[in-house]
């Protein structure tokens, strides 16, 4: 499994609810996280088989953005 994490303008709760059915219908995220009080925002995925490229489209999809960060 792999873990991801991604810089995110999600920033709040609705912000969240939002991408919330997105990010749940991706297949191969096994569980999924934003640190809503960090300031920025991360987003982190345990993976086992969903790739960046796959969870940066579905959260543009969801009105949002995420840019892959390697460490915070």
């Amino acid at each position: 499994m792999n873990t991801l994490k991604f810089k995110t303008n999600i920033n709040c709760s609705e912000c969240l609810s939002s991408v919330t059915p997105y990010l749940n219908r991706v297949e191969g995220i096994e569980n999924w996280k934003v640190d809503l009080d960090g300031p920025f925002k991360i987003l982190t995925v345990e993976s086992k088989g969903a790739t960046e490229k796959e969870i940066v489209i579905i959260i543009n999809q969801a009105g949002y953005k995420a840019e892959r960060t390697q460490s915070i």
